[in-house]
């Protein structure tokens, strides 16, 4: 299931920091595509949060020669030149931000903008921008602390905005829980239907990453990073509830406000 708009709810604000921040993430991405495989490996390395550096202080990863990676933590490749040490030379705390601009393919790239423009906006227009920013920043690095504290010893670079995003769609079903989604289903059949955003993002995270989290459990290899997720869609729900609660707002929104919830 794929969401393409949210049109139960009309924005009083421009998303100018949801804009900004897909816009930023583009520019990085369109980067990556001209330095080529070699060149985008030592820029995950140099610029993805990396877990073993953070809580370990490690910086060789690698080795490289004549322009090919020889060893890293994704594989081993034959070199007969010189070997050099390939190192990530940036400070770990700036990788925990920098890591969140940057995307390891088109489809990395293209979901996460998507989810990001798809629920991103109503969730600014609700906070504004300025709180929208630190809300986002806040459950990135939240979802990076749990995606290390699973994989500590890992020296594979984490890399996306999935995290933070995890935390705009824990937000948004707080907020937003009775909204239709209009969303594209891709299964025997193609067709759009609107899914209430209690269903499609409990399903997002149970089936998608919850499950899927427990099953890497134990894994320092690649791939996704299924405890990010996790950690920024609840980071997302408790920072939300708590300014909820501290501006004197209900936890959750009144049912008989959203009286197409039971259309189909």
């Amino acid at each position: 299931m794929i969401p393409l708009s949210d049109p139960d709810v009309q924005r009083h604000s421009q998303p100018y920091v949801t804009m900004g921040i897909i816009a930023i993430n583009a520019v990085v991405f369109l980067y990556e595509l001209t330095l080529g495989d070699f060149g985008q490996t030592r820029f995950y390395y140099e610029w993805g949060l990396i877990p073993a550096k953070l809580t370990q202080g490690l910086s060789e990863f690698g080795q490289y020669c004549d322009g090919q990676i020889v060893r890293t933590a994704f594989g081993n490749l034959v070199c007969q030149g010189t070997i050099v040490n390939m190192e990530a030379p940036n400070p770990a705390w700036v990788t925990v931000f920098t890591a969140m601009f940057i995307h390891g393919g088109l489809m990395h790239f293209a979901g996460n903008m998507l989810y990001l423009w798809v629920f991103g906006d109503n969730i600014e227009d609700r906070l504004g921008h300025g709180k929208y920013l630190a809300f986002y920043l806040t459950c990135g690095v939240a979802a990076t602390w749990a995606q290390v504290a699973i994989n500590t010893d890992s020296p594979v670079p984490t890399i996306g905005a999935s995290g933070a995003i995890a935390g705009v769609l824990g937000a948004y079903l707080l907020l937003f829980p009775y909204n239709r989604i209009n969303t594209l289903v891709i299964m025997y059949f193609i067709m759009v239907i609107r899914v209430p955003a209690l269903f499609l993002l409990g399903f997002w995270f149970f089936l998608q990453n919850f499950f899927q989290g427990l099953w890497s459990l134990g894994s320092t290899g690649g791939g996704v990073a299924y405890w990010a997720h996790i950690g920024g869609f609840a980071s997302g729900i408790l920072v939300i509830a708590l300014y909820l609660k501290v501006t004197g707002q209900p936890v959750w929104p009144n049912a008989r406000r959203f009286p197409w919830r039971w259309s189909r």
